[in-house]
């Protein structure tokens, strides 16, 4: 289903919801009349719900069509439940706590929807990578059900506790079925935390169904605590609206639809996720605090859970706290890698072209004689072509390898290209030709790799400057290097070749 489809059914089905609570709360009929509707209107809701996921179900395969079938069995549960409330509240009048199976049927709604959360999320898009841990999660739940049960307790879950006591299973019934259904919100509050899956629009409406039913069932246990034969008809609000939220969840476009989402909306998710542990505790923390000041009283239950929760807030800042000290190491080690990486020859490991430059443009803005090698090696073709590129790129390494051993560490080798290396040195304590014959010699050995041994020689032409000279730049550096490089090949190859010599001048 498109999402405008969608959107168009949503505003009719809200439109008949809104409709049927304005007609059973403003008491144009009697009660008798308007519990009739109210009851009869959730049941058709109920049945259609089970429908739509039936026939959704039967269109899917795999988790699709799994968490659905959970969801029918869901619904058809809330339908028995109607079914036998109607048959004992309607018809023959029994008075509150039912003790007919009504409760059964809408005890085992939020257990069957529990069933299709979790099917959904172990089975759907798997978890969120890297997104949170399990020990975070667990607390961000713990935070949560602590928040309510202080608001709860405070507010009516006492006086009902009391009821519970001295009135037996009937009324243990009445207060399980929202407290079943908080359950069933926070596990899927944090499973859409740790799982993709679960973040699409029929959960959400699953949700606020949830929400809608829990809240009615706290008014409802709260008012049967108290000794009430009837519920308000303005207190069955959240009953009423239950079952067509339940019915747009099953006709609700999937993860095709949110996937279209774009990346600013999601990183808005992202945030609210962050804050959702932290509401509930701030509800209950203003709750407590007005309470207080009007004199309320608290009892060591409310202080002792009221503290639990504050330790839990700590102990999630503690390992966020942890979390991001490790995400700004790794953020330091990626940074590191890529520079690395940018300026690095990922062959050999040696300095590239660009940070040769650099390092070049550094030393020629000192006042230190500066000397630039520039290296061909020469019969790497013939290594390349005889023996193959993993060949060639041994030789490559054991060249980078050499080089860097008959310099000093504070010098710098770099590929520039190819089987062209390039090697600056900033302050040298010899004459050019003596840093040219050394390299030389040591490129003159035989290369030994893993197949064999190959005798290669290389060309080098060498620049310098020996005094600071404002007009000269890294590329004249470069250039004269590599023209007296050329020189040195023109002459025979496996020469030095100093740019400004008499074999410059010759050639």
């Amino acid at each position: 289903m498109t999402l405008r489809r969608f959107g168009v059914i949503s505003c009719v089905v809200c439109a008949l919801v809104v409709g049927t609570v304005c007609l059973v709360v403003s008491g144009v009929f009697d009660r008798p009349a308007s519990v009739a509707i109210d009851k009869f209107a959730q049941l058709l809701a109920a049945t259609a719900a089970m429908v739509s996921y039936w026939r959704a179900a039967r269109r899917r395969q795999g988790v699709a069509r799994r968490w659905r079938l959970w969801m029918v069995a869901a619904m058809a549960s809330l339908v028995v439940g109607l079914a036998v409330w109607i048959w004992g509240q309607v018809i023959l009048g029994v008075s509150l706590p039912s003790s007919t199976l009504a409760p059964i049927g809408f005890m085992l709604v939020p257990a069957l929807t529990l069933c299709a959360v979790l099917v959904l999320a172990h089975g759907g898009s798997g978890k969120l990578p890297g997104h949170r841990s399990k020990l975070v999660v667990a607390l961000d739940g713990l935070i949560v059900v602590g928040s309510l049960f202080v608001l709860t307790w405070v507010s009516a879950l006492e006086s009902m506790v009391r009821a519970w006591a001295t009135s037996g299973p009937g009324f243990a019934t009445v207060v399980a079925h929202p407290a079943a259904y908080l359950v069933t919100l926070v596990v899927l509050l944090v499973s859409s935390w740790t799982h993709r899956s679960v973040r699409q629009l029929p959960v959400l409406f699953i949700a606020l169904a949830g929400l809608a039913q829990s809240a009615s069932g706290w008014v409802f246990a709260y008012l049967v605590s108290q000794g009430a034969t009837a519920i308000p008809t303005a207190a069955d609000i959240g009953f009423m609206v239950c079952p067509a939220l339940f019915f747009l969840s099953s006709i609700a476009p999937g993860n095709a639809a949110r996937e279209r989402v774009g990346a600013a909306r999601l990183r808005a998710g992202e945030l609210l996720h962050l804050l959702v542990p932290y509401l509930p505790m701030l509800v209950t923390g203003l709750f407590i605090v007005v309470g207080t000041a009007t004199g309320v009283r608290l009892n060591p239950v409310e202080i002792y859970v009221g503290l639990g929760v504050v330790l839990l807030v700590i102990a999630r800042q503690l390992l966020t706290l942890i979390d991001n000290v490790k995400l700004l190491e790794q953020l330091r080690d990626s940074r590191e890698r890529l520079r690395h990486q940018a300026y690095h020859d990922p062959l050999t490991g040696i300095a590239n072209r660009a940070l040769f430059r650099e390092r070049l443009d550094a030393a020629l803005a000192g006042t230190s004689p500066v000397v630039v090698l520039f290296i061909d090696v020469d019969g790497f073709k013939d290594v390349n072509d005889n023996y193959g590129h993993a060949e060639g790129d041994a030789v490559l390494r054991i060249v980078a390898s050499r080089l860097q051993a008959c310099v000093r560490p504070q010098d710098v080798v770099a590929r520039l290209g190819g089987d062209e290396f390039g090697v600056l040195v900033d302050g040298y304590p010899q004459p050019p030709e003596e840093i040219g014959r050394r390299v030389l010699g040591a490129l003159g050995e035989p290369h030994r790799t893993a197949n064999g041994s190959h005798v290669i020689r290389a060309s080098i032409g060498i620049s310098h400057r020996e005094a600071f000279d404002p007009s000269l730049t890294a590329d004249d550096l470069i250039g004269t290097a590599d023209a007296a490089m050329y020189t040195a090949k023109r002459l025979g190859k496996g020469m030095v070749v100093v740019h400004g010599s008499v074999e410059a001048e010759l050639s």
